[in-house]
């Protein structure tokens, strides 16, 4: 069986009303997905968020007509004024799910750790490889923000240390540090279902449950890690700047980021006042901040 697909694309506060017409017109399903590789970090509890730009995906069966389902959207976003870019395409019912896991592969992150879907054999058996699928949580591996963390855990030794993974999401920054030596690891979010992927995550990849403790922020007890890290935004990242100093030992390492170029000089100078900071290392647009313990 064929299936008619409508990709609409456009704003975020559009979306919902797009979704809303695909299915009085008869859509069997709507998706919706990032047309632009945008991350969502740290949403608070019973938010489903949004990307600035939002791809509106609707499914028809095959004796819909599709260029009449193009042409009621067309003058639905028109009399709305929503923006809006329409694509069709017909899809065989056996693509779907080939289609999707081909667009994910593993990622190699530093000399030793590789990040890899569980539907694939890791490239190299002997490394360290880390067991992730794209779920609940943001971070599998392949944000620019996530890459450069995993990669500086890659470049330490972490043999029985403690690590503290702050704005945990999927907990693919502490499971890293676990397969990598890390004695244990504290993992902190304030989406309670962050923490569940983080305890489903450990599972997938081996690791006792008893290795990783899990809070949301008002529950944690605080700790002395030897390693931070903290993938998340620049604002919150300066708000806790206090608290993540607190929760590290003198000497410890940090690493920050979730940080855009034009907000590292003001991250970087408020975590200046804690620890001893090394040059930025940037992909892309995104920015990592590391350092040690003042």
């Amino acid at each position: 069986m064929s299936w008619l697909q409508i990709k609409i694309t456009t704003q975020a506060e559009s979306a919902e009303a797009l979704e809303d017409f695909l299915l009085e017109l008869g859509a069997s399903s709507i998706t919706l997905e990032d047309p632009e590789d945008q991350p969502i970090y740290e949403p608070l509890p019973g938010e489903t968020p949004l990307w600035k730009s939002t791809r509106v995906v609707g499914l028809f069966t095959e004796d819909f007509d599709i260029d009449l389902v193009a042409k009621a959207v067309e003058e639905f976003s028109n009399t709305q004024k929503i923006q809006h870019d329409i694509t069709t395409e017909t899809v065989e019912e056996q693509e779907w799910e080939r289609a999707w896991m081909d667009d994910f592969k593993p990622i190699q992150c530093g000399q030793r750790l590789w990040v890899c879907p569980s539907w694939l054999e890791p490239p190299r058996p002997e490394d360290v490889n880390l067991i992730l699928d794209p779920g609940l949580a943001f971070g599998t591996g392949t944000h620019p923000t996530t890459f450069l963390c995993l990669e500086y855990l890659d470049s330490l030794s972490l043999n029985d240390l403690h690590v503290l993974d702050y704005g945990c999401g999927s907990g693919i920054l502490a499971i890293a540090a676990l397969l990598l030596g890390a004695k244990d690891a504290v993992g902190v979010d304030i989406d309670p279902q962050a923490l569940t992927a983080t305890d489903m995550n450990m599972a997938r990849n081996g690791l006792a449950s008893e290795r990783i403790s899990l809070y949301v922020p008002d529950n944690f007890p605080g700790c002395q890690a030897d390693i931070t890290v903290a993938n998340i935004l620049a604002g919150p990242l300066v708000e806790l700047a206090p608290e993540i100093a607190n929760n590290t030992k003198s000497g410890g390492h940090l690493a920050l980021s979730g940080i855009l170029q034009e907000q590292a000089q003001d991250v970087y100078e408020t975590y200046s006042q804690y620890f001893n900071l090394n040059p930025i290392k940037q992909k892309d647009d995104w920015i990592l901040i590391t350092g040690i313990k003042k």
